[in-house]
């Protein structure tokens, strides 16, 4: 049985991701596990020793009664039909997902990303940037507003090097024949390689390693790969983008901004991070 692990801290944007679970995880047949990690808020005096803002054992009690609501209403919207689970631990987000992945060998880590207002933004954004870098199982970020209508084109970037080494070929394989989508392969160039020796080397090794997907390959020419990549998936109407986040900067695009531009990377489908092969 496949698990979906939603970690949420309560916000819009992690709540809107729960939902995109529950309907995902009723069409896999997947089990739900809701995760709320906290730490205990301080405060310090003037010798600089912490010192907490409340009981362990209330903050606990909080927490587990939050949680066990966004467990009823998970369990109302799948008409009792998911195995939901519910854990609050405190802690770091990524430690305690860490340990929960090695026992449950989930089938995603489902997150939300920024929600509307800069504070949001910026904790949403933090945690799940942190789990993205700290974890190697595949954790889907669902962007405000997502719905989640079924998943029939995946997207694929890719850069041509190494892909041997680093293409997570089987979580890949396995998103597609679970959904039963179609299978694009983009890479963004804007210096006309798509033809060399090394690129049609590196294409063919790829698609002996992805070959049952039936891929289709696009070669995008813009001298910004985010948005090249942005833009595909906006035409071309993708359900999700799977990226290596080692090689793209996508994810962090997501949260971060310059001093001088606002986002760089306004996603309106799922993201899949997947690290590369070990």
């Amino acid at each position: 049985m496949k698990t979906i692990i939603v970690p949420t801290d309560f916000s819009p944007a992690a709540i809107n991701a729960m939902h995109y679970a529950v309907n995902m995880a009723q069409v896999i047949g997947a089990d739900i596990m809701l995760l709320h990690v906290y730490q205990m808020p301080v405060s310090y005096n003037n010798s600089d020793i912490p010192l907490p803002l409340m009981d362990i054992g209330e903050l606990e009690k909080i927490n587990e009664e939050r949680l066990q609501e966004l467990k009823e209403v998970t369990g109302r919207t799948s008409s009792g039909k998911l195995k939901i689970y519910a854990e609050v631990k405190l802690g770091d987000l990524a430690d305690e997902l860490e340990t929960i992945c090695a026992a449950t060998q989930p089938f995603a880590i489902v997150m939300g990303t920024r929600g509307a207002g800069f504070v949001e933004r910026l904790l949403v954004g933090s945690a799940t940037l942190s789990v993205i870098r700290r974890l190697t199982w595949p954790i889907l970020v669902v962007p405000p507003g997502a719905i989640f209508k079924g998943i029939q084109k995946i997207g694929f970037a890719c850069d041509f090097k190494k892909v041997v080494e680093t293409t997570p070929a089987a979580y890949i394989k396995e998103w597609v024949k679970t959904f039963g989508a179609s299978m694009s392969i983009l890479n963004v160039d804007d210096k006309k390689n798509a033809a060399t020796g090394n690129t049609e080397e590196q294409s063919a090794l790829l698609h002996t390693l992805l070959e049952e997907t039936h891929p289709q390959y696009f070669f995008i020419d813009n001298p910004d790969v985010e948005k090249g990549i942005h833009e595909f998936t906006e035409n071309n109407n993708l359900d999700l983008l799977i990226v290596i986040p080692r090689k793209h900067r996508l994810l962090d695009s997501l949260f971060q901004k310059s001093h001088t531009k606002e986002l760089a990377f306004h996603s309106h489908i799922p993201i899949l991070a997947v690290h590369e092969e070990e």
